[in-house]
């Protein structure tokens, strides 16, 4: 706006000074041709100048955009090309966020043909949308079509990614393993190789890969503990039939997952079943001293073997500071009902099943109770506890 204001100044300063050197007219132009003789004044042969350097000019732009029209035309229909394949790839985009897989998949063939610099993206969306559809062959095909060398991170950590939510974790590790081999490792990429290693059961690289996220502050703590229990539970049952791997394996956990009680009682339990009965002990007092759990307490006396004299002194220790804790009382009356301690038994486990309102623990304490009452030929008394455990259940 600012300048045709100042071109209307212009022109109105020149309408100006035409004006007024119009009205000086003491100028004349006489041409001479042979006898012809041809008087003027001066300002028609100023306006004729004038008047002949506009239409010349005129005819000039005219000839000019005549001249290069075609090249012109031939400009305007690619800037009009690249803008709807810009405008398709965003659709692409849009679509894709929103659901609408066929028409993403549609919008990014339409990116990729009108523009050739859109195919590396408009694959990448094209993949996607092929992926979430469950049509992997033509998945593959749109990942194939990414061939920009700054683009082949982005394909292989796609392909990654599919690959691991179409559970082949196979195919994932090897895009990894390949994009991996062209540069550092990436969050993004560890957390693929996450889910990859947790759908083939490599606990063991599971454990190492929450450890590495859990550095970067990449993976949320009730995820990284529920991830390394379900590690550790599954390399424990793994050497389930092998005391010595079991307890190899054992010492390799992390030292935060020793004090689990659930791992340490799937632990304790698996070397009970193998008679190990020393190192199941020692696996379940150390936990129970960083963490006072039931499960445990139900666990200790399973740990005795044929010497539960030893426990039973231990577990005693531990009522100075949990004297009506009814899990405490029903170890020790298992205990003592093992070293045949029958009256100490008794009163141990008659006082867990006051102290409790547990019914799976009334559940145990009960047919405890019916297992003794039998060893002392209360028969009567055996059945009300039968009946009373199974009431319970």
């Amino acid at each position: 706006m600012l300048r045709g204001l100042i071109w209307l100044a212009l022109l109105f300063i020149l309408a100006t000074a035409l004006a007024i050197l119009g009205r000086v007219d003491d100028g004349h132009v006489l041409i001479v041709l042979g006898n012809q003789r041809i008087d003027f004044p001066l300002n028609l042969l100023v306006a004729a100048i004038v008047v002949g350097f506009i239409l010349f000019y005129t005819l000039m732009r005219f000839v000019r955009n005549v001249w290069t029209m075609p090249s012109r035309v031939a400009a305007y229909r690619r800037r009009a090309r690249a803008e709807k394949g810009h405008a398709a790839l965003r659709d692409s985009i849009g679509h894709l966020f929103a659901g609408r897989f066929p028409r993403a998949e549609k919008a990014a063939r339409d990116a990729g043909e009108l523009l050739p610099e859109n195919i590396n993206a408009a694959s990448l969306v094209g993949a996607t949308a092929a992926h979430r559809m469950h049509e992997f062959s033509r998945r593959d095909e749109w990942l194939s079509a990414v061939n920009g060398p700054q683009w082949q991170d982005a394909r292989l950590t796609a392909k990654a990614d599919m690959c691991a939510d179409a559970r082949d974790p196979d195919g994932a590790l090897a895009a990894l393993e390949q994009m991996q081999a062209q540069g550092p490792r990436r969050i993004y990429a560890q957390q693929i190789a996450l889910r990859a290693r947790q759908q083939l059961k490599h606990w063991g690289e599971v454990l190492k890969l929450v450890k590495a996220l859990e550095k970067r502050d990449a993976i949320h703590t009730a995820v990284a503990v529920r991830l390394r229990q379900l590690a550790g539970e599954n390399l424990l049952r793994d050497c389930r039939h092998n005391p010595d791997a079991l307890l190899e394996c054992w010492h390799n956990l992390p030292a935060t997952e020793k004090t689990s009680p659930r791992l340490a009682d799937l632990a304790a339990s698996l070397l009970v079943d193998l008679e190990r009965y020393a190192p199941a002990r020692k696996i379940i007092e150390d936990a129970l001293e960083e963490n006072w759990d039931p499960r445990l307490l139900r666990r200790y006396a399973d740990c005795a073997g044929s010497e539960p004299l030893p426990l039973i002194q231990r577990a005693e220790t531990w009522r100075r500071d949990h004297t009506e804790d009814p899990d405490l009382l029903f170890a020790l009356g298992r205990l003592c009902f093992q070293q045949q301690l029958w009256g100490k038994s008794q009163a141990f486990l008659d006082g867990a099943l006051k102290a409790t309102d547990d019914k799976a623990l009334s559940v145990r304490v009960h047919r405890t109770l019916a297992q003794l009452h039998e060893e002392l030929g209360n028969q009567e008394q055996a059945a009300q506890h039968y009946r009373a455990s199974a009431l319970a259940v």
